[in-house]
């Protein structure tokens, strides 16, 4: 347990207060003595003006002083090396103690009342990512989200019900630097403050062993999704598809966004669930509320919905799509990952009957190497999408807008659609246009939106009005 303070520094201070007193004191007691020394030979003349007829009392006085004098040199040579000696060992100490805490795996820290940090110690930013000079100044929530904070103080409350001011073994998410969860144990106590208000908290924490923390991230982010998909927290953008011959709008990509989420990229929430093993349980509570949210576009429009080949083989997902209240040739499977050859069998086998009913498979990527165009060989899709690298600058250079013909000749030769992603400006549109690709999307065509009145306007946009989407 860290010390009042909070940190080597302010043990230091004290330490040196306490030093720079002791030096003072035995200073003034060497004055004393000296002073009282001079008393005496003073009062010597004083006492006795003439010493030679009192030879034995002056004797025996300059004695005395000079006891006292030797007394006062002895005690002052003592009293520093004494004082030298606590110094060296403060010093030792302190040493000892700076290196235990950087060679240390427990993280010390140390809060206000207002939950802002007033001491870390170095093995945050091992843990964290965090310098402490970084943390010192800065509220909790820098490295935990807000529920995980709610939790840890719901799970310290618990600890403290039975009495008593300081808890053990309470498990705490934290977030990293760089977004990534890191599961610590914390011991603490509590710290009563002046003002009366909310008490200050110390305390330690390291990191619980990889299988704990796995099953912990398991649970937390279980729970984590259930409650996302009750409480609708779980939104969907759509993002406006366009005919590049006619400019109408003819389909949307639903985007998954998240409530309270900290603005942190929806990838990563994805990528956290794939992780923990609940990549298909995230993907289903955003293909639900996608679903829900698709029964209010246009009846024209088609759907891209983004799963991954795991979520395409899950039995539950016929069912859903068939149940959505969306006639299912409006709907489309992006695919996000590529697969491993022995797998395409059991996709294809998956998807045969759904897309015999009309529905349809695209695959993203597309024109970004040899790999991407084996997995469009081995699922034969519905609809090619060039990935915006290809795009990007295409209207200025010729090598790109070679394979950009060379895609749609490959396309058309399996009966599928080329679909131009990420197109920003009005060059690259005009060129995509020119090359014969079938449809694009980008930020020049229309933004990704959740405002239901901008869906509603879809119903007979075109490309003349569509930037303000």
């Amino acid at each position: 347990m860290i010390t009042e303070g909070g940190s080597i520094m302010a043990w230091r201070r004290k330490t040196n207060i306490l030093s720079f007193i002791g030096t003072r004191l035995l200073f003034c007691v060497l004055v004393v003595q000296v002073a009282f020394s001079l008393a005496m030979l003073v009062g010597l003349d004083v006492w006795v003006p003439d010493a030679s007829q009192f030879p034995a009392a002056a004797g025996l006085l300059a004695i005395i002083t000079g006891l006292f004098i030797l007394t006062a040199l002895l005690t002052a040579v003592g009293g520093l090396r004494v004082h030298q000696r606590e110094r060296n060992r403060n010093s030792a100490v302190s040493s000892l103690m700076e290196t235990v805490l950087d060679s240390s795996q427990e993280w010390l820290w140390a809060v206000d009342s207002h939950e802002i940090f007033t001491f870390s110690s170095r093995a945050g930013a091992a843990l964290l990512g965090y310098e402490a000079s970084e943390l010192i100044g800065k509220p909790v929530i820098t490295v935990m989200d807000p529920d995980d904070l709610a939790s840890a103080y719901k799970a310290v409350e618990d600890a403290l019900s039975a009495g008593g001011s300081t808890w053990t073994g309470v498990q705490v998410c934290y977030r990293h630097r760089n977004g990534a969860p890191v599961w610590m144990e914390v011991n603490g106590r509590v710290r009563l403050t002046g003002d009366g208000l909310r008490p200050a908290f110390e305390g330690a924490s390291h990191p619980l062993p990889t299988p704990t923390t796995r099953g912990l991230q398991h649970e937390r982010l279980r729970a984590k999704i259930d409650s996302m998909g009750r409480n609708g927290t779980i939104l969907t953008a759509f993002q406006p598809i366009h005919e590049l011959a006619g400019g109408t709008i003819v389909g949307v990509e639903a985007l998954a966004r998240f409530l309270g989420d900290d603005g942190r990229s929806p990838d990563r929430m994805f990528n956290e669930a794939t992780s923990a093993g609940l990549g298909s349980e995230l993907e289903f509570a955003a293909l639900e509320a996608a679903l829900r949210k698709a029964t209010e576009l246009p009846q024209h429009l088609y759907v891209a919905l983004n799963l991954s080949p795991d979520t395409c083989l899950d039995p539950r997902l016929p069912a859903l799509l068939q149940q959505s209240g969306l006639a299912v040739d409006r709907i489309v499977l992006e695919l996000t990952e590529r697969l491993a050859v022995d797998e395409y069998q059991p996709l294809l086998a998956a998807m045969k009957p759904m897309r015999a009913c009309g529905l349809r498979i695209a695959v993203d990527d597309a024109g970004s190497g040899f790999a991407s165009m084996r997995h469009i060989l081995q699922l034969g899709p519905d609809i090619i999408k060039l990935d915006r690298s290809l795009i990007a600058g295409i209207d200025s250079d010729p090598g790109q807008q070679a394979l950009g013909a060379a895609m749609v000749g490959f396309a058309t030769q399996l009966g599928a659609q080329i679909l131009a992603e990420g197109i920003e400006t009005p060059a690259e549109l005009d060129v995509a246009t020119k090359l014969g690709m079938t449809s694009g999307q980008g930020y020049y065509l229309g933004r990704p939106t959740i405002h239901p009145s901008n869906w509603a306007a879809w119903r007979q946009a075109d490309l003349s009005n569509s930037t303000t989407s």
